[in-house]
């Protein structure tokens, strides 16, 4: 039992020994919430408007304040003038420094109080009962502008600090009036009822509307994080499904590369013709699927093999850009397919990154841009292909645009499909209220650079 007692005992004396760090940690040295100033991102539109009314408030309270340090029927005394200004202006000075402005208006409530008692006549200054006395409470009113300058900067503390460091600064403040009351009985206070509720009410508010500012900051921030993530999801899954169709067409070249490996040594042992011809069209296709690998490196790929069904099926390419066309208008929309220049083989990656451009970009007209036609337009050209597509102004808005913010996920898609073909792309409100994507595929001379 003393050996616990004991124990208790040294825990006693260690929380005693750091209660005046502790303190001074909580009522001074720790930093209060940051609040972004004007023009940085995420400031509050309100702290202008509050600080005006703050100003206009505290200017009104410095009259009711000078009044109360000053006794009934005397002249204004510059020193009181002076305290009711400074307690003003603390409270106002607490926007940007609440504990350095809490602090200071405890220290000029003391210095008011202390003012006073100095001041506070003890008799009437009439001959006819000069020898009565006079208690100052009849000649001052009670300070309920003190107070409310205290509470004032008492709520601004709690507004910016958390709730055990506002509390710890009521407690003190209750002290102080406290003590204040007892050690000058004649002065006018504040009862302690009332002070309790003033304080308090301050404290209540401005930690309630600390809560919902960081309640509001967390949801900001969840919405961002949700949207980015949503965002980087979606383009990984698109570098997924790109890497698994360029994979397809690489499996295919290097199908054509074993055969015509296996046909070559069965041939005549003198270099025909025939032979050079097998072996020029070996090297060509191990090029182009060299280019293609080339391309691919970097791109993801998805760990989740594809269905049998699919791993078979082939990969469209600008060929079946007509039935594309044919099931758009069979849904509806009207639709012009034009091309230009001409036409000339392509690798399969262009083709089939330009099929699906078309793809996503009729989908997205479909889904955004109710009643609108829309045209394509295939240009070949001597430095690669190029993909347009417009629609017109949408006839009625879309359900899908309404419902639909931040990043359109068709777009990161057709992106990262000319992004890693070495091209660009363009998107943006054409003329008339319509929407134009326009895609450059360049075909470059890869498969020459390659040893």
């Amino acid at each position: 039992m003393g050996a616990v007692t004991s124990s208790r005992a040294v825990r006693l004396r260690a929380a005693v020994r750091r209660a005046p760090r502790a303190l001074y940690e909580e009522l001074w040295a720790a930093p209060a919430d940051r609040v972004p100033r004007m023009g940085e991102a995420g400031a509050p539109v309100w702290r202008p408007v509050f600080l005006v009314m703050l100003v206009i408030t505290a200017a009104g309270v410095t009259v009711i304040r000078t009044v109360e340090l000053s006794p009934h029927g005397a002249a204004v005394s510059g020193l009181a003038v002076l305290l009711a200004v400074a307690q003003s202006a603390v409270l106002v000075a607490g926007m940007s420094r609440p504990m350095g402005a809490w602090w200071a208006a405890t220290a000029l409530t003391v210095v008011s109080v202390l003012v006073v008692v100095a001041e506070a006549p003890s008799e009437l200054p009439y001959p006819l009962v000069s020898m009565v006395p006079l208690s100052p409470q009849v000649l001052y009113p009670s300070p309920f502008a003190g107070a409310a300058l205290q509470g004032g900067a008492l709520f601004l503390l709690a507004l910016r600090v958390r709730p055990r460091r506002a509390v710890a600064a009521l407690v003190l403040s209750m002290a102080l009036a406290l003590f204040l009351a007892l050690r000058t009985p004649p002065v006018p206070h504040i009862g302690l009822a009332a002070s309790v509720l003033v304080f308090s009410t301050a404290l209540v508010l401005g930690t309630a509307l600390r809560s919902l500012r960081l309640a509001r900051q967390d949801l900001v921030d969840q919405v961002e994080l949700t949207a980015d993530e949503r965002a980087r999801r979606t383009l990984l899954e698109e570098r997924h499904r790109i890497a698994r169709e360029l994979h397809d067409v690489v499996a295919h070249h290097m199908s054509v590369i074993s055969i015509q490996a296996q046909v070559a040594p069965h041939l005549a042992k003198d270099p025909s013709d025939e032979l050079k011809e097998n072996l020029t069209g070996i090297r060509e296709n191990a090029l182009e699927a060299l280019a293609e690998l080339r391309r691919v490196l970097g791109v993801l790929r998805s760990e989740e093999a594809p269905t049998q069904s699919a791993r078979h099926t082939p990969q469209p390419s600008l060929d079946r850009l007509g039935a594309l066309v044919a099931s758009v208008r069979s849904a509806g929309m009207a639709v012009t397919l034009a091309t230009t220049g001409e036409p000339r083989p392509l690798p399969p990656g262009v083709e089939l990154s330009a099929y699906r451009i078309v793809q996503e970009a009729l989908s997205n007209v479909m889904r955004h841009a109710p009643g609108a036609s829309a045209r394509v337009e295939i240009g070949h050209r001597a430095a690669g292909l190029t993909v347009r597509v417009t629609n017109t102004a949408p006839l009625r808005p879309s359900l899908a645009s309404l419902a639909s913010h931040g990043v359109r996920h068709g777009l990161l898609g057709m992106r990262e499909r000319t992004t890693m073909l070495g091209g660009d792309l363009a998107t943006g409100p054409a003329p008339g209220g319509g929407w134009e994507v326009t895609a450059i595929l360049p075909v470059t001379g890869d498969t020459e650079d390659l040893p």
